[in-house]
C-alpha cells in the first residue's frame, strides 16, 4: 500500500488508514512521516475505491508535534527524503493539511498526545474522535515559537474565539473532555477505542453516495467564508450536478425497492 518507516498505510474496506508510526518519539513529526502523509493524501484522492480516510497514531499517541530535540540538534531523521522536499518545498505544509484538502472525508482517531503540530494537523481533519485519555494543546508559545501550521487562522474559525485565544496564548494542555466542550473534537470514547469509533463513522460514510459525500464536503469548505448569498450560490454549483448522476437515481431506486444501494461513482 505504500507508506514509509514512520507512516503506515493500509486498507480497511473502503477506508484508507494512515498511521503515524514513530511511537518511541510519541509520533513527533519527521521527514519520513511528512513524506508518507502527503503520499497518503494523494493516494486517497487518486483511488476512487477509497471513500474515506482515518488518521491515527501508533503506540498510544497521535502526534507530539515537531521533533524539538532534532530541531535543536540541526537535523531530522530520514535525510534520504530530503530530495522530495527540494522538489516540492511546500510538501510539509501539504502533509500537515495546511496547503492541501483531501476530497475524501478525513476522520482523526486520537489517543494520548495530540499537541503542538498534532493539534495543527487535527484542524485539517473533518471529523474527530478522541480517547478519554487524550491530551490536546498548542504549546508553541511556551517554547518561544509560533504555531505556524495554520492555528492562528483556523482555530478561531472552528471553535469560539475566546477558547481559541486561550489555547493559543497560554500553551496549556487540554483534556479530551475539555477539547470536546470547546468544540475541538466531536466524540470522546473510552481510552483505546478511538480507532474503532473512527472506523465505525467511516463505514457510515462509505455506505453513502461517494459523489454526494465529496460534493457536500466541498460545499461546506468553499462556502465557509462567503456571504450567505454567495454561499448559497456555491452550494447550488456543488449540489445540482449530483442530482443528474446515476448514483442519485440508484439511491432513490434502492429506497423504493427496500435494498442497500450500489453506488458506482457515475
Amino acid at each position: 500500500m505504500g507508506g514509509t518507516e514512520h507512516l503506515g498505510m493500509r486498507r480497511e474496506g473502503a477506508t484508507l488508514v494512515l498511521t503515524l508510526n514513530r511511537p518511541e518519539a510519541k509520533n513527533a513529526l519527521s521527514l519520513p512521516m511528512l513524506v508518507g502523509l502527503y503520499d497518503g493524501w494523494l493516494a486517497a484522492d487518486a483511488d476512487d475505491s477509497v471513500r474515506s480516510v482515518v488518521l491515527t497514531g501508533a503506540g498510544g499517541s497521535f502526534c507530539a508535534g515537531m521533533d524539538l530535540k532534532a530541531l535543536a540538534g540541526g537535523g531530522m531523521a530520514g535525510e534520504e527524503y530530503r530530495d522530495r522536499l527540494k522538489a516540492d518545498p511546500d510538501l510539509h505544509w501539504k502533509a500537515m493539511l495546511r496547503h492541501h484538502r483531501p476530497r475524501k472525508p478525513v476522520i482523526a482517531a486520537v489517543e494520548g498526545y495530540c499537541v503542538a503540530g498534532g493539534t495543527e494537523i487535527l484542524q485539517g481533519t473533518d471529523i474527530r474522535v478522541a480517547g478519554a485519555g487524550a491530551t490536546f494543546g498548542l504549546f508553541e508559545v511556551r517554547r518561544g515559537l509560533f504555531p505556524i501550521g495554520g492555528s492562528t487562522v483556523r482555530l478561531p474559525r472552528q471553535i469560539a474565539r475566546t477558547h481559541a485565544l486561550e489555547m493559543l496564548l497560554t500553551g496549556r494542555p487540554y483534556s479530551a473532555e475539555e477539547a470536546a466542550r470547546v468544540g475541538l473534537v466531536g466524540h470522546v470514547v473510552p481510552e483505546g477505542t478511538a480507532l474503532e469509533k473512527a472506523l465505525e463513522i467511516a463505514e457510515r460514510i462509505n455506505a453513502c453516495g461517494p459523489l454526494a459525500v465529496e460534493a457536500v464536503k466541498a460545499s461546506v469548505y468553499e462556502s465557509a467564508e462567503l456571504t450567505e448569498t454567495d454561499g448559497l450560490a456555491a452550494e447550488l454549483a456543488c449540489g445540482w450536478p449530483v442530482f443528474d448522476t446515476a448514483d442519485a437515481k440508484e439511491g432513490a431506486r434502492a429506497f423504493a425497492e427496500k435494498r442497500p444501494p450500489v453506488y458506482r461513482r457515475a
